[in-house]
Protein backbone atom coordinates (compact mmCIF):
# COMPACT_ATOMS: atom_id res chain seq x y z
CA UNK A 1 0.00 0.00 0.00
CA UNK A 2 1.12 3.51 -0.75
CA UNK A 3 0.03 5.75 2.13
CA UNK A 4 0.11 9.52 2.59
CA UNK A 5 0.04 11.01 6.12
CA UNK A 6 -1.59 14.43 6.30
CA UNK A 7 0.29 17.27 7.96
CA UNK A 8 -2.13 17.33 10.91
CA UNK A 9 -0.82 13.98 12.16
CA UNK A 10 2.56 13.51 13.87
CA UNK A 11 5.45 12.62 11.57
CA UNK A 12 6.46 9.76 13.87
CA UNK A 13 3.29 7.95 12.83
CA UNK A 14 5.23 7.09 9.67
CA UNK A 15 7.50 4.66 11.55
CA UNK A 16 4.47 2.67 12.74
CA UNK A 17 3.67 1.67 9.16
CA UNK A 18 7.20 0.73 8.06
CA UNK A 19 5.89 -2.28 6.15
CA UNK A 20 4.11 -0.01 3.64
CA UNK A 21 5.28 2.57 1.13
CA UNK A 22 4.52 5.57 3.36
CA UNK A 23 5.13 9.29 2.98
CA UNK A 24 4.16 12.42 4.85
CA UNK A 25 2.76 15.52 3.19
CA UNK A 26 6.08 17.16 4.14
CA UNK A 27 8.04 14.39 2.37
CA UNK A 28 6.10 15.18 -0.80
CA UNK A 29 6.52 18.97 -0.30
CA UNK A 30 2.73 19.38 -0.36
CA UNK A 31 2.48 21.25 2.97
CA UNK A 32 0.66 24.24 1.52
CA UNK A 33 -1.87 22.27 -0.55
CA UNK A 34 -5.56 22.70 0.22
CA UNK A 35 -7.62 19.50 0.58
CA UNK A 36 -8.81 19.32 -3.06
CA UNK A 37 -5.32 19.78 -4.49
CA UNK A 38 -3.84 17.43 -1.90
CA UNK A 39 -6.27 14.67 -2.86
CA UNK A 40 -5.80 15.13 -6.61
CA UNK A 41 -2.01 15.14 -6.18
CA UNK A 42 -2.15 12.01 -4.00
CA UNK A 43 -4.30 10.20 -6.57
CA UNK A 44 -2.09 11.32 -9.47
CA UNK A 45 0.95 9.98 -7.60
CA UNK A 46 -0.59 6.57 -6.97
CA UNK A 47 -1.44 6.81 -3.28
CA UNK A 48 -3.96 4.24 -2.05
CA UNK A 49 -4.71 5.85 1.32
CA UNK A 50 -4.71 9.30 2.89
CA UNK A 51 -4.45 9.27 6.70
CA UNK A 52 -5.68 12.39 8.46
CA UNK A 53 -7.33 13.68 11.61
CA UNK A 54 -9.43 16.17 9.61
CA UNK A 55 -12.97 14.99 10.33
CA UNK A 56 -14.43 17.55 7.90
CA UNK A 57 -12.57 16.24 4.85
CA UNK A 58 -15.06 13.40 4.43
CA UNK A 59 -17.84 15.99 3.96
CA UNK A 60 -15.87 18.25 1.61
CA UNK A 61 -15.17 15.63 -1.03
CA UNK A 62 -17.19 12.89 -2.70
CA UNK A 63 -14.92 9.99 -1.78
CA UNK A 64 -16.94 7.25 -3.42
CA UNK A 65 -15.87 8.78 -6.75
CA UNK A 66 -12.20 9.13 -5.81
CA UNK A 67 -9.48 6.55 -6.41
CA UNK A 68 -8.17 6.76 -2.84
CA UNK A 69 -9.33 5.67 0.62
CA UNK A 70 -9.49 7.97 3.63
CA UNK A 71 -8.51 6.87 7.13
CA UNK A 72 -9.53 9.41 9.76
CA UNK A 73 -7.98 9.23 13.22
CA UNK A 74 -10.81 10.46 15.44
CA UNK A 75 -8.90 11.67 18.49
CA UNK A 76 -9.73 14.05 21.30
CA UNK A 77 -6.39 15.84 20.97
CA UNK A 78 -3.66 15.64 18.35
CA UNK A 79 -1.15 14.22 20.79
CA UNK A 80 0.77 11.00 20.41
CA UNK A 81 -0.80 9.54 23.57
CA UNK A 82 -4.21 9.63 21.86
CA UNK A 83 -3.03 8.51 18.41
CA UNK A 84 -0.72 5.65 19.36
CA UNK A 85 -3.47 3.38 20.79
CA UNK A 86 -5.33 3.59 17.46
CA UNK A 87 -2.43 2.26 15.36
CA UNK A 88 -3.34 -1.46 15.66
CA UNK A 89 -6.88 -0.70 14.48
CA UNK A 90 -5.51 1.35 11.56
CA UNK A 91 -3.26 -1.57 10.59
CA UNK A 92 -6.29 -3.88 10.51
CA UNK A 93 -8.21 -1.43 8.33
CA UNK A 94 -5.30 -1.12 5.88
CA UNK A 95 -5.46 -4.88 5.21
CA UNK A 96 -9.01 -4.59 3.90
CA UNK A 97 -9.16 -1.00 2.66
CA UNK A 98 -11.11 -0.17 -0.49
CA UNK A 99 -10.55 2.94 -2.54
CA UNK A 100 -13.45 5.37 -2.45
CA UNK A 101 -14.29 4.52 1.15
CA UNK A 102 -13.85 6.37 4.44
CA UNK A 103 -12.68 4.62 7.60
CA UNK A 104 -12.98 6.29 11.00
CA UNK A 105 -10.52 4.96 13.57
CA UNK A 106 -11.65 5.52 17.18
Amino acid sequence: MKILIDENLPVKLKSSFWDHNIFTVRDMKWDSFKNGKLLSSAIANGFDILMTSDKNLQYQQNFNKLDIALIVFNVKLLKWQFIEPLIPKAKEVILQVEKGKIYIIE
